[in-house]
């Protein structure tokens, strides 16, 4: 953990250099509102660092606020970084192969100045239209049918819904809207596939969230499992919010439900390196009645072939947010097998989800929200061989 801190605050420290560096330049022509533009900037850069490091020190208030204005500036940083390396690029073009009108090069501290505000508004226009998408959840349906009879059920709707992340971003009055599309929609299984709490949850919001998932309401119930991040906020606190909430955590068990169907759940991959041991899927099964529809949950889609040798009917999974933001969505997409969406190999089927939440700010430009209706089918007669 340390060797990745260490990297991360370096790559960190390195692309705000760079782009403080460029404002310093493309500001020169402003005086004093100069000084005062940088101190801004710096204060933004050393937000969301500084909301980490004191979470455990300060009043909530405090880490809230810093949480808040570093995680946006973490967006803004990325498009402006993105624009700023365009426009180096495009200089350098420049200076090989001028192309740039004589106008540009008479005045460039004028050039600078109207570039900077140009960056600056693209970036936070994109960042504006992130945050109102990522505040309206969309409702995605899924028809799944299952070649097994499952005891007197015919059909079954599970509501899914993943990646809360819940904490100093997403708060009780994000998660009331959450629960209320859940129970408009009548399920008689609710699954949360991990990270349903993020890192730090604020003391004065943790009564509110639990009420709030408590009102989830499911004739079969409400189930989840470990994601990374209910790891890496302190997994025993974090299993105790989501007991008291009425939701049970199945980690490395399967449980018959309803005499119809297993519902299986896996630790996230994350316990193995908090010291932990993770059940291979044919130990979690080895009491079950494969005869019976299965039902994986999985927060991480990684290593999918494994629930297909072992004859899952359904695996269901988050984690990966579909990118979040563009272009990590593209570079995501390289990195699952499946990072979003249906899939069918061989006779497992699989959907993974983007999740209902955001991780860091509440933005979203490269995939939109969601909670997602599966409407399963059951094949009644025998189980064929």
């Amino acid at each position: 953990m340390i060797v990745f801190l260490a990297i991360a605050l370096s790559i960190y420290g390195l692309i705000n250099f760079y782009i403080l560096k460029r404002e310093w330049q493309a500001t020169a022509s402003l005086g004093t509102a100069r000084s005062f533009i940088f101190a801004l900037s710096l204060f933004l850069v050393l937000a969301y660092p500084l909301g980490r490091f004191v979470e455990r020190i300060l009043p909530g208030g405090f880490v809230e606020f810093f949480d808040r204005i570093g995680s946006f500036y973490l967006v803004v940083m990325l498009y402006s970084l993105l624009f700023i390396l365009i426009i180096d690029i495009l200089r350098l073009g420049n200076a090989l192969f001028p192309f740039f009108p004589k106008a540009i090069a008479r005045h460039p501290h004028q050039t600078g100045l109207v570039t900077y505000f140009v960056v600056l508004g693209m970036a936070l226009a994109i960042v504006s239209y992130g945050v109102i998408n990522a505040a309206h959840p969309r409702l995605r349906t899924l028809d799944v049918a299952i070649d097994k009879p499952a005891g007197t059920l015919q059909t079954l709707k599970i509501v899914m819904a993943s990646d809360f992340h819940l904490g100093t971003t997403n708060r009780n009055a994000w998660l009331e809207k959450v629960v209320a599309k859940i129970n408009a929609l009548q399920p008689d299984l609710v699954v949360l596939p991990g990270d349903i709490v993020d890192m730090y949850v604020p003391r004065a919001g943790v009564s509110e969230m639990i009420a709030t998932l408590q009102k989830i309401s499911a004739p079969l119930g409400v189930f989840s499992v470990t994601g990374n991040h209910e790891y890496y906020g302190g997994l025993k606190k974090n299993l105790q919010y989501l007991a008291q909430a009425g939701v049970r955590v199945l980690q490395d068990e399967a449980l018959r439900i309803d005499d119809a169907f297993y519902l299986i759940g896996r630790k996230d991959r994350t316990a193995l390196s908090f010291g932990e041991t993770r059940k291979t899927l044919k130990e979690i099964l080895s009491l079950t009645d494969p005869g019976l529809p299965l039902i994986l949950l999985d927060h991480q889609p990684y290593q999918l072939q494994e629930a297909e040798e072992a004859g899952i009917d359904l695996q269901l999974s988050g984690h990966t947010h579909a990118g979040q933001l563009i272009p990590l969505n593209w570079i995501n997409k390289k990195v699952w097998e499946q990072y979003w969406g249906y899939l069918r190999k061989g006779r497992s089927q699989y959907f993974v989800s983007c999740g209902v939440g955001t991780w860091g700010p509440s933005a979203r430009t490269g995939s939109t929200p969601e909670i997602i209706e599966i409407r399963l089918t059951f094949n009644s007669g025998k189980n064929p061989g």
